[in-house]
């Protein structure tokens, strides 16, 4: 197997580099990562592991991180003191990481392609003299990953995805228990009732609305640099990148966007990234209907079989059926270089 390094994702054929991403999610995906590349932040490296014939069977970003504005990826607020990396292996956005491997890989092909893939980490902090890290890291990743690390997996968030079982939202709310059932009907109820406009349309048509409510959102949990400006450019940049699968659910009272949810169908799931609501004017249960229902309703339409509903409020969204999962994080000490045998 024969280790490589390339400047950006674009230089990896997209079909190719699709065919490891699309079974670990979104933020892994060729188009959402050649959009991260535009982030001054951060410079990108892609490390692949390719067979003797050319093909691709593994690939990890790398990233080295100039500054980190988001706090969830900055290793003093999720890391002890003592371990301070300044290499991302893996995603860098979207709370949700793995390595890419083939599929079909055997377990001891596979194994060989990870360690080439943390060599190649290491070999990137050593030269910019720092360390790596995988933040939120899936459990089936922390546990392929975790063997070669010399300490154990930090716990850092829970997940939730909520599976959509048969053909249509009513078979989803008739998996649930009785009493949630009862609920989730009424809340949809009440939203219908409210008599507000719910509109399908491309993030690039609505980014300067949704970004307002997105700051507003962003500053009543506390994260003040998360301004209407900033909101709206990394929208904006996100519309560009993205195109037209960048989707948006809202609901318009008049011509005053209440509410917001952009999210995406990646692979089998539809995935959550965003959801905003105007607070000075509240509609009932808004939150839910956006958050939950709406998309569960796009997904279905879409043929997808889970709704990534990500971190925060998880007893929430168990309530609705999610499935709860750990993320975590693996952390390379200072002095662990590659090992010899790691090439191959």
């Amino acid at each position: 197997m024969i280790t490589s390094t390339v400047e950006s994702v674009r230089a990896v054929p997209e079909a190719a580099w699709e065919r490891l991403a699309r079974p670990a999610g979104l933020y892994l995906s060729h188009r959402w990562l050649a959009g991260q590349e535009e982030d001054p932040t951060a410079r990108c490296t892609y490390a692949l592991v390719c067979d003797p014939g050319g093909e691709l069977l593994a690939a990890a970003p790398l990233h080295l991180v100039r500054e980190e504005p988001n706090d969830a990826y900055d290793p003093a607020g999720v890391l002890p003191v003592h371990q301070r990396p300044r290499v991302i292996a893996g995603a860098r956005r979207g709370y949700h990481n793995a390595p890419l491997t083939a599929p079909g890989l055997d377990a001891v092909r596979r194994d060989a392609c990870l360690v080439l893939l943390r060599d190649a980490a290491r070999d990137l902090a050593d030269r910019n003299g720092t360390t790596h890290w995988w933040p939120y890291l899936t459990a089936p990743a922390t546990a392929l990953l975790a063997p070669l690390y010399p300490e154990g997996p930090a716990h850092l968030e829970d997940d939730a995805v909520i599976p959509l079982p048969g053909a249509g939202i009513e078979d989803w709310i008739a998996s649930l228990p009785s009493q949630r059932r009862v609920g989730i009907r009424r809340e949809r109820r009440t939203f219908a009732a409210a008599g507000l406009d719910v509109r399908h349309q491309v993030l690039a048509d609505c980014f300067r609305d949704a970004g307002a409510l997105l700051a507003g959102h962003q500053q009543h949990h506390g994260h003040d640099r998360d301004g209407t400006d900033a909101m709206t450019g990394l929208l904006e940049r996100q519309a560009a990148a993205m195109g037209d699968e960048a989707r948006v659910v809202a609901a318009y009272d008049g011509k005053r966007m209440a509410g917001f949810c952009l999210y995406y169908h990646y692979g089998t799931t539809t995935w959550i990234r965003a959801v905003a609501v105007d607070r000075w004017h509240p509609a009932p249960h808004l939150y839910f209907n956006l958050m939950y229902y709406l998309p569960a309703e796009a997904g279905y339409a879409h043929g997808t079989t889970a709704l990534h509903a990500g971190m925060t409020a998880i007893e929430a969204k168990a309530r609705r059926g999610a499935v709860v999962s750990g993320l975590y994080a693996l952390v390379d000490r200072p002095g662990t270089g590659p090992e010899p045998s790691g090439r191959g």
